[in-house]
């Protein structure tokens, strides 16, 4: 009988963990900023998260020039931290994180701990980069690290200085 009791003790703290890891969120909000210039294009994004060693641990978002025009790839390894550590690797268009480049304004972005690319991710220290490259523009990368899965609710930011606007990282237990 005890070890009956045992057996359902374990069972109903795995059925607890689950539903807590399953609770784990990342949502960001990435600013793509207006500037005053005479020629504006949107920006080509890369959004993924980095291991300790800067190793790809997933690629959360690509926006790049998607549609008819072909020469939509050409340009991605402008976005050149990325490129070379994930994208020339990559087989276009990457399902469920290819998108179409944004307009100005904020953009939101949502990923479940228990979906795809969070669910792989093992406990430990992190870093969110995001990266975006403009024709006839400049690049500019920014980072925040964080603790994956938080233990607290945090809400982490940082504000780029040109192509980038503020990029919000928020976590949820």
């Amino acid at each position: 009988m005890p070890c009956l009791l045992l057996r359902g003790s374990f069972a109903a703290a795995a059925i607890l963990l689950s539903a807590l890891s399953s609770a784990a969120e990342l949502s960001l909000a990435v600013e793509v900023p207006k500037l005053n210039v005479s020629e504006y294009h949107r920006p080509y994004v890369a959004i993924w998260v980095e291991r300790d060693d800067q190793s790809v641990a997933a690629n959360l978002a690509v926006w790049y020039e998607t549609g008819d025009r072909k020469e939509g790839t050409k340009y991605l390894n402008e976005l050149r931290q990325w490129w070379r550590r994930s994208g020339r690797e990559q087989t276009f268009p990457i399902d469920g994180v290819t998108g179409p480049t944004k307009p100005v304004g904020v953009h939101q972005l949502r990923f479940a701990g228990t979906q795809k690319p969070l669910a792989t991710l093992a406990p430990g220290h992190y870093t969110l980069v995001v990266e975006a490259a403009r024709e006839n523009g400049g690049r500019e990368v920014v980072r925040i690290p964080f603790q994956w899965p938080a233990k607290d609710a945090q809400s982490l930011q940082v504000k780029g200085e040109r192509e980038l606007g503020t990029v919000a990282l928020n976590l949820t237990p």
